[in-house]
C-alpha cells in the first residue's frame, strides 16, 4: 500500500509523462490546422472531467457566482495554450520546455499588482537569473529574427496569469468546475476555426489527436491530485524531467540536438524557479504554477 507522498510522486510523474506525450502529438499534428487540434484538445479533455462531477450537481453543474473571473482564466489560458501550440510546431522540443519552465519568474512580477504580495531579494534575484536563461536560449532565434521564439514567453505570460486566477477561483470554485470551462472555451474556439479549413483525418491520426485532449485532461486531474495528496516540495522537482523527455523525443523523432546556450540557459531558468519556490515553501506559500492545458 503506497503512502500519500508515495502516490503524489506516482501522480506527479504520471502527470510529466502524459504532458510530454500531449506535447510530441502537437508537435507531430503540424499537417492539421490549428484550430482543428485546439477543438480535440477541448472537447476530448471535457471526457475525464465529466467523471468528477458530483451527482447532486448533475443538474447544475456549470453554475458559478464568479463568470468574470472564470473568463479572465479562460482568456488568458487560451492566449497560453495557442501560443505553445503554436511553438511546439515550430520550435525544437527541448527549447519549447525550457523557456515553459519560466513561468514562475512571470508568476512571481504579477502576483505583486494581483495579489499585492511583497518580494524579496532572494525572489527578485531569482527573477533575473531567470530572464538571464532566457535571453540566453533565445538569443540565437532573435538573432536570426525567428518571431516563434516569442510564443513561449507568450505561453509563460498567460500560463501566469491563469496561476493567480486559479488561486483565487479556488477559494469558491471546484477544481473540476474551473477544467470544465477551460475545456469549453477551448471546444468553442476550436469550433470557431471550422469555417478556415480543418483537414478530415484518418482512423489512426484520429485517435492522436483525440490523445490530445484526453492527456492534456488527465494530465492536469494528475497534477492536482499530486499536490493535494503529497508535500509539494517532494513532487514539484519532478516537473523537470520534461526537458529531458524532450530532449529524447526531439532528439530520437527529428533528430534534434539542444545547443549549450539551450542547456546553459534552461540550467539557469530551473535554478530561479526552485529559488522561487523554496521561499515560497518558506513564507508557507504554495502559488504552483501548473500547465492547466
Amino acid at each position: 500500500m503506497l503512502s500519500k507522498n508515495q502516490l503524489g510522486f506516482l501522480y506527479m510523474f504520471l502527470s510529466v509523462c502524459a504532458f510530454s506525450v500531449m506535447d510530441l502529438i502537437v508537435k507531430w499534428s503540424e499537417n492539421y490546422p490549428l484550430g482543428e487540434v485546439l477543438f480535440f484538445r477541448g472537447f476530448f479533455g471535457l471526457l475525464p472531467i465529466m467523471f468528477l462531477i458530483p451527482r447532486g450537481r448533475l443538474n447544475n453543474f456549470y453554475k458559478t457566482q464568479r463568470s468574470g473571473l472564470h473568463f479572465l482564466r479562460c482568456f488568458a489560458g487560451l492566449i497560453a495554450l495557442t501560443a505553445i501550440f503554436i511553438a511546439l510546431r515550430n520550435l525544437p522540443l527541448a527549447t519549447v520546455v525550457s523557456i515553459s519552465f519560466a513561468a514562475p519568474i512571470f508568476t512571481t512580477i504579477m502576483s505583486i499588482f494581483f495579489l499585492s504580495e511583497k518580494v524579496g531579494i532572494y525572489r527578485w534575484l531569482a527573477v533575473i537569473v531567470g530572464f538571464v536563461g532566457i535571453i540566453i536560449i533565445t538569443q540565437p532565434g532573435l538573432s536570426l529574427l525567428n518571431i516563434y521564439y516569442i510564443y513561449p514567453i507568450i505561453f509563460c505570460l498567460g500560463l501566469s496569469y491563469v496561476a493567480i486566477a486559479i488561486r483565487q477561483l479556488s477559494t469558491s470554485e471546484p477544481v473540476w468546475l474551473i477544467s470544465f470551462y477551460f475545456s469549453a472555451s477551448i471546444t468553442i474556439l476550436g469550433l470557431m476555426s471550422l469555417p478556415f479549413g480543418w483537414v478530415m483525418p484518418s482512423f489512426k491520426d484520429f485517435i492522436l489527436l483525440s490523445l490530445v485532449g484526453v492527456l492534456g485532461g488527465v494530465a492536469n486531474l494528475l497534477l492536482s491530485q499530486s499536490y493535494k495528496l503529497s508535500e509539494v516540495s517532494l513532487v514539484t522537482p519532478l516537473k523537470y524531467l520534461a526537458l529531458i523527455f524532450g530532449i529524447i523525443f526531439g532528439y530520437l523523432i527529428w533528430d534534434e540536438v539542444p545547443t549549450i546556450s539551450t542547456l546553459f540557459g534552461s540550467a539557469l531558468v530551473i535554478l530561479s524557479s526552485v529559488i522561487i519556490f523554496r521561499r515560497e515553501i518558506y513564507y508557507k506559500k504554495q502559488l504552483s504554477v501548473t500547465r492547466n492545458e
